[in-house]
């Protein structure tokens, strides 16, 4: 009997801790946790199957790691293992066993995908929840869920979802390093970071200045063994990013596949060129041999004009910055109230480490002039989520002292104003909504600011108008973001914004047209089909397609038939998926050949081996612009029978944007010249020099009959003209 009393007790005491956490946290804070996690689920798992593919670049990754070890291992495009994707495959990996497991198809893709959304969300909790309050960590947690850009990438199959969900893992670690001096949490934070750059490359790294500066100044141990403790982290970074690294090194070029986007087939061309220093210069050697990203001086072609304000300009704004205003204030003003306590109040290390991450990550993000695309700056929401729920906590608790009470009003305020004015960006989108939320702003800053003479009920009522506010509009964005289908290598998150500079279908946020319209930035290059008064822009045809104007790949038909609505990205708008017929063709005798076909530029290969389930040569890796293969080496495939068919137009990205090169110069709506020029550095296929691929589309086009499926032209390796 005393043993059964014990198990039901010991069963109940079991119960308790799952429903209401530890003994000493609000009875609460638990429940508040688990329907913040399933509402977060919810959100980032409905409807995943409508975006299909998502990104067919990486999808068709995955579908070549389900058939090859070795292309998993690899992260190759195609399972014959010709060449890889642009990204070391970290990200890849953790799909490819969920594929290997459950097969290949949308679900198995994207699930994963919204679990490391939902572990995020989590973790910051956790790593919050350590220091500070079951409010204060709910909050960010919350912040994060509901940042646009977060709720769009743990609902796509871009890397940045685990490269964000590792940082904050690491983050946590650090956390416990910081509070206990011991090497093991410096070490498992040290590994995070590590597999980040096998994830993301030099992006994994924005954390560690901030991290050693915190750690140096911080750990509850001795100068000299934060010192070896350091050494040690640096040494694990090193060797949990560099085994791969050095793996591939080490393998003979002829033993692997051609490292994608690099110009010398090396892994450490990838790592400090076009995924390392030339995001930020613009020498990306990835896009064409040189600043394929870049459109002038002082501007990328995804993110607009460089400088601090970036992250709130019409390209980036409506993604992150929602809260930037409220964070800075917030931040600011928390520092200067415990400056004299900075030794033991543990909200200063804290609100540093986070800062450090959210500064570092946002000056290389505003200031890098190579390819710096939208999606990219989910990297600041956790670190945003961080600063706005400790300093609340903060400042909350010296609501009696006048400048906590006025931070918090201005805070709320200006994050109403701010709100406003990016809900104006997109004025016919729920209007009402960026009214309610100035009027409730405006309230909710009076009333905290004379809070000292309202009651306790009042001021909690003060608080949670406050966070209406200031919370409502990245959650409208987000509950559109997550309704609406998102395909190809740029998304964006929440409504069109028209005036997005060169956006349309390369930015991923399209409107009734397929492209922006109404467009009047006389700094920005414009992209077709818009309403401008530029007299010298370069100007695309507009499609009359009936999915609402996307460009088609001849052939091919688009989700819209089957009821989705496309939110493309740069590659997005020649996406589509290939024809039955051209499939039938291309899976004729398919086993005698170990490329069905090849084509120029990844986007293009993708959707087709996605199609026929058969290994696509992608000729010039993602741009079309590699080195690979070169003429002689594509001559003797074809003398060897190993590709069956060349697709002449697929239109991917290197083929279909061919005609960008060359200097526009933009005018104003008066026709005046502006100060900058359009510079259509777009070398490679992109622009007039083809190189490697065009060389190989002339030698077939010369030498190979053709025959023309469902607009698209196919040329038969196997059948010489003469």
């Amino acid at each position: 009997m005393e043993q059964t009393h014990l198990a039901h007790k010991s069963d109940t005491s079991q119960k308790r801790l799952t429903l209401q956490g530890r003994q000493g946290n609000p009875a609460w804070e638990r429940p508040a946790l688990i329907i913040l996690l399933v509402i977060t689920a919810i959100a980032y798992i409905w409807g995943l199957n409508k975006s299909g593919w998502s990104n067919s670049f990486y999808s068709a990754a995955v579908q070549a790691a389900t058939k090859s070890w070795k292309a998993f291992f690899f992260g190759s495009i195609d399972s014959a293992n010709f060449i890889t994707v642009d990204k070391p495959p970290a990200s890849l990996w953790v799909m490819d066993l969920s594929a290997r497991i459950f097969g290949l198809n949308s679900w198995s893709i994207l699930v994963p995908e919204a679990l490391e959304g939902i572990a995020c969300v989590w973790i910051l909790y956790l790593a919050v929840r350590r220091w500070f309050s079951a409010g204060a960590a709910l909050l960010a947690g919350a912040v994060l869920a509901i940042t646009p850009v977060a709720a769009l990438m743990f609902r796509f199959n871009n890397p940045d979802a685990l490269l964000v969900l590792l940082l904050t893992a690491s983050a946590y670690s650090f956390i416990r390093a910081l509070e206990e001096g011991k090497t093991k949490w410096l070490v498992w934070s040290s590994v995070l970071i590590g597999f980040g750059f096998l994830t993301k490359m030099l992006a994994a790294f924005f954390v560690i200045p901030g991290f050693v500066f915190v750690y140096l100044l911080f750990a509850p141990v001795s100068v000299r063994k934060r010192i070896v403790q350091i050494i040690i982290s640096a040494i694990t970074v090193i060797v949990s990013a560099g085994w791969w690294v050095a793996i591939v090194e080490l393998i003979p070029a002829s033993a692997r596949p051609f490292i994608g986007s690099s110009q010398k087939n090396s892994i450490l061309d990838l790592i400090f060129g076009y995924n390392g220093l030339g995001r930020l210069t613009g020498n990306e050697s990835g896009m064409g041999g040189n600043g394929g990203g870049r459109t002038g001086a002082g501007m990328s072609a995804f993110g607009g004009n460089t400088g601090l304000t970036r992250l709130f300009n019409s390209e980036m704004g409506g993604q992150i910055s929602w809260l930037i205003p409220a964070a800075l204030i917030l931040f600011l003003v928390s520092l200067w109230l415990i400056r004299r306590q900075w030794r033991s109040h543990r909200a200063f290390p804290a609100l540093l480490m986070w800062a450090a991450t959210f500064f570092i990550t946002g000056i290389l993000f505003s200031f890098g002039s190579g390819t710096i695309h939208q999606y990219y700056t989910i990297a600041l929401a956790p670190s945003i989520g961080a600063i706005i729920g400790i300093a609340v906590e903060v400042l909350w608790q010296r609501r009696e002292e006048w400048m906590s009470r006025l931070a918090l009003a201005v805070a709320t305020l200006s994050t109403a104003i701010w709100a406003f004015v990016l809900l104006y960006r997109t004025p016919t989108w729920l209007p009402v909504l960026r009214t309610a939320i100035l009027i409730i702003g405006i309230i909710a800053a009076v009333a905290i600011l004379f809070g000292s003479t309202l009651n306790r009920k009042l001021a909690n009522g003060a608080a949670v108008a406050a966070i209406v506010a200031c919370l409502a509009g990245p959650l409208a964005y987000t509950i559109q973001t997550i309704s609406t289908a998102h395909t190809g290598s740029t998304p964006t998150a929440g409504p069109t914004i028209t005036n997005a500079g060169f956006r349309g279908n390369f930015g991923g946020n399209q409107g009734p047209s397929g492209y922006n319209s109404g467009h009047s930035n006389g700094d920005q290059p414009q992209m077709p089909s818009s309403n401008n008064s530029n007299g010298d822009q370069p100007q695309m045809p507009s499609s009359s397609n009936s999915n609402g104007g996307q460009p088609q790949m001849p052939g091919s038909y688009s989700a819209e038939k089957n009821g989705n609505t496309n939110r493309t990205g740069f590659h997005g708008g020649f996406e589509s998926t290939p024809s039955k017929t051209i499939v039938k063709l291309l899976k004729q005798h398919a086993s005698k050949y170990t490329w069905v076909a090849a084509t120029v530029s990844a986007q293009s290969s993708a959707s087709y081996q996605l199609a026929t389930d058969k290994a696509i040569m992608d000729i010039g890796g993602f741009t079309g612009s590699d080195p690979a293969p070169t003429l002689s080496e594509f001559k003797k495939y074809v003398k060897q029978g190993k590709i069956h068919y060349f697709i002449s137009n697929g239109r991917g990205f290197g083929r279909g944007m061919g005609q960008m090169g060359g200097n526009f110069p933009n005018r104003n709506n008066n026709g005046s010249k502006s100060n900058k020029n359009f510079k259509g550095n777009f070398n490679g296929p992109m622009g007039g020099n083809a190189n490697v691929s065009s060389s190989i589309t002339n030698w077939v086009q010369k030498n190979f009959k053709s025959k023309t499926v469902d607009g698209v032209t196919v040329y038969d390796l196997t059948k010489a003209k003469s």
